[in-house]
């Protein structure tokens, strides 16, 4: 972690404890204001504390997408983490039973469900629940064409329960139901905006591009290992890139962002992430 980076979270963190101690403990009647006081160790709470940790909560909805051991693991230790949200990137909301939706993880799913997590018509989907899904749609006319994190569709939602090997025929036969009734609308499955990206184009995106001084203050562009160009903070996750546009692309799950990268010598010199203002530019290193 670099000086600059903890010089801020401490500020931040200070900061943070002196409000609460203004706002939770104050009175307007002019009585003693009671502060909470840093820990002496510096780091060992996090930073916005109370808030749980991002590593923590990134940790819940990352292992939501299969892995049932470490789910169990940390929601049985801390319950409100069936319910948790992380942001992956550029607006890419996604909870841990979303997570567990869109991979067709029905165990993973009615786990959370059981210790609080709050299901929708994505989670219902993928578990073949038919009247639930058709009630809501009726309700609320139009959402069928919604999409869920990473721009997945609500039809790929059943679809890719399919593919779970434990799934039982009773079971498949539901989602089968699901899945004829969302094709049968005609709009379940509009997938986001993406032009051809020939192999050859790619490479001249390929790199890394900095955007500041800090360690980690870098953009990896590089190809997914089923072929799509991604891009992603240094160290953290990486969003797939949909082309929309000549030398522009919007990160999966995040419609209005564009990224525009600008070309010299059929190679990209720098890259500008608009959202959908212009937010920040990086330089290809």
């Amino acid at each position: 972690m670099d000086n600059s980076f903890r010089q801020r979270r401490h500020f931040i963190k200070s900061s943070a404890f002196g409000l609460i101690g203004i706002t939770a403990f104050g009175n307007s009647s002019g009585g003693t204001i009671t502060r909470i006081e840093s820990p002496t160790n510096g780091d060992s709470l996090f930073y916005r504390y109370p808030s749980m940790n991002d590593e923590m909560v990134s940790g819940i909805v990352g292992a939501s997408h299969g892995n049932f051991d470490k789910v169990k693991e940390m929601v049985t230790a801390r319950p409100e983490l069936a319910g948790a949200s992380w942001d992956w990137g550029f607006g890419d909301w996604e909870t841990a039973l979303g997570a567990a939706s869109h991979v067709g993880r029905r165990d993973i799913a009615e786990f959370l469900i059981s210790h609080g997590a709050r299901p929708d018509i994505f989670t219902y989907a993928m578990m073949g629940m038919l009247k639930s899904v058709q009630e809501i749609i009726e309700t609320v006319p139009g959402i069928q064409s919604h999409t869920g994190p990473h721009g997945i569709t609500l039809l790929q939602h059943a679809k890719n329960r399919l593919e779970a090997r434990d799934i039982s025929a009773a079971d498949a036969a539901n989602v089968k139901k699901v899945i004829s009734y969302l094709e049968g609308l005609g709009n379940a499955d509009i997938k986001p905006k993406s032009l051809e990206v020939t192999d050859e184009e790619k490479k001249k995106y390929l790199g890394e591009y900095r955007f500041g001084n800090g360690e980690a203050e870098i953009f990896v562009v590089d190809i997914h290992r089923l072929g799509f160009l991604q891009i992603g903070r240094k160290g953290y996750g990486q969003r797939k890139l949909n082309k929309v546009d000549e030398n522009t692309f919007s990160p999966a799950g995040a419609a209005s962002v564009n990224i525009i990268f600008k070309i010299k010598d059929d190679k990209a010199v720098s890259l500008s992430v608009n959202e959908p203002q212009p937010v920040v530019t990086a330089v290809r290193t």
